[in-house]
């Protein structure tokens, strides 16, 4: 994989992953750009311990461009897109409007005597999977899944080297139902200067296990589970499985975990990441198959924080939809939305069987 770092025309940074060691990636970005917004604002809500980012520029960023305003797609000679290259592999650069970056932002404050707040500090990045607007990743070929798993480990390392930078968070938002902006086969890379709820409430949880089994791994104890019984297993391979929570909150729900405890994804070897690939575009298939639909999805990698918790943790990417059936999406409600307290149409052995069955 060849890897070229770029500089956009207002100073954000772009890089080429390619698969071909001969890509020439080098041309300038032919755009006049105004100055990246500055950070946003983190505000605590001390009610919960959570912080929450208010990101007022980001209202202006664009909304489902027509396929020839695609700011995803290659530059041409007649259209300069945020891809100065008119061709690429996998690409991922800063992304335009930001929820956190390393940019100056307004100074440390109180909101109200409980409510403290300070700069929104960190990096957002797009990683565009392909240079075709109309592909989706459950398209790609194996070899580009590798390719993008590559860069996303690159990304990992260098973010986590980054001040301040306490977790970074993978992700792909597929489908105009999750609320996606931009057509093209896209994901994204958050870099938190905190480590978010969801994954404190998991280090908590593996820590009072380890606890109690003298250090034993909770996620590697219940995949262990999972895989011994079989009825909630989608598929697997040698080195990774595919399977749904036994609690699932979401209609359907697949987690896809290596067997061997890794906390982040550059921790994964050679075999893993190829390994991956294959049995990640399985599931992506049996998801659009399911309905005959393509399935709207929300990709997450979970990952180690940078700093604690390591020992605890277990690289897994969870993938669920909010479509339950044909013409119906969940929709989080007052329970969801209010308490927090999931409730699943679909028993976990019934979406478990469905996906087996779309195979």
């Amino acid at each position: 994989m060849r890897r070229t770092s770029i500089e956009l025309a207002d100073g954000r940074e772009l890089i080429y992953f390619d698969e071909r060691d001969d890509a020439v990636r080098e041309g300038p970005d032919r755009r006049d750009l105004p100055e990246p917004p500055p950070a946003s604002q983190l505000r605590y809500d001390p009610l919960v311990d959570e912080w929450v980012a208010v990101a007022a520029h980001r209202q202006t960023r664009i909304f489902l461009p027509p396929s020839d305003k695609c700011p995803l797609c290659p530059s041409t000679p007649t259209r300069s897109t945020e891809i100065p290259a008119y061709d690429y592999d996998v690409a991922v650069f800063e992304n335009r409007f930001p929820s956190l970056s390393d940019r100056a932002g307004e100074p440390p404050g109180q909101v109200t005597p409980f409510t403290a707040s300070r700069p929104g500090a960190g990096r957002c990045e797009v990683v565009c999977f392909t240079a075709d607007h109309d592909a989706s990743f459950a398209t790609l070929p194996p070899a580009r899944v590798r390719t993008v798993l590559d860069a996303l480990a690159d990304r990992t390392d260098a973010l986590a080297a980054l001040p301040g930078v306490e977790q970074v968070f993978c992700f792909e938002n597929r489908g105009v139902e999750i609320g996606v902006t931009l057509h093209h086969p896209h994901g994204q890379i958050y870099a938190y200067p905190f480590v978010p709820p969801r994954t404190r409430a998991m280090l908590a949880a593996a820590g009072r296990y380890a606890d109690r089994t003298g250090g034993r791994n909770l996620y590697a104890d219940v995949l262990a589970a999972e895989r011994s019984a079989g009825v909630r297993v989608v598929a697997d391979n040698e080195h990774w499985t595919a399977y749904v929570p036994a609690a699932a909150r979401w209609p359907f729900e697949v987690h896809l975990a290596p067997h061997r405890p890794v906390p982040d994804i550059p921790a994964l070897g050679d075999a893993e990441r190829a390994a991956f690939g294959p049995l990640y575009l399985d599931v992506l298939g049996r998801f659009d198959r399911l309905f005959d639909l393509p399935m709207p999805y929300i990709a997450a990698w979970h990952q180690a924080p940078v700093h604690t918790g390591r020992e605890l943790s277990h690289l897994h990417l969870q993938v669920f939809s909010i479509r339950r059936a044909a013409d119906k999406l969940k929709f989080l409600a007052g329970s969801e939305s209010a308490m927090g307290v999931f409730i699943n149409d679909i028993a976990p052995e019934r979406a478990a069987e469905l996906l087996r069955q779309a195979g």
